[in-house]
């Protein structure tokens, strides 16, 4: 399976499918989009009203990797369903992290 994270020198680029108005917060899991490209699937409960969806989107990456708020920023996708993420850190680090995140989910 390929991941949904590609390494930057600070960090990991996170590649995220959102789904907002959800009836909770959580992971779907991985997909594959049509053209290839691996995109890790969350859904949150807040709507895509001024930047909510996005704040608890970021919120919640950060509290389930154990990272600060400021640690997440989003990189492109502010209106749209796909979006990258920054995560700032030590790429080896993120990319272990996020491996057992998504391994404990499924």
């Amino acid at each position: 399976m390929h991941k949904p994270f590609t390494p930057d020198p600070d960090g990991l680029v996170l590649a995220v499918r959102l789904t907002p108005r959800a009836s909770r917060t959580g992971l779907d899991g991985v997909r594959t989009e049509p053209d290839g490209r691996p995109v890790l699937c969350l859904r949150v409960a807040a709507p895509p009203v001024e930047g909510a969806a996005n704040a608890a989107l970021t919120a919640f990456i950060a509290k389930s990797l154990g990272l600060r708020r400021t640690e997440v920023t989003l990189v492109s996708g502010e209106t749209s369903r796909t979006k990258r993420l920054h995560l700032s850190g030590d790429p080896q680090a993120l990319a272990a992290r996020v491996d057992a995140w998504l391994g404990a989910e499924t």
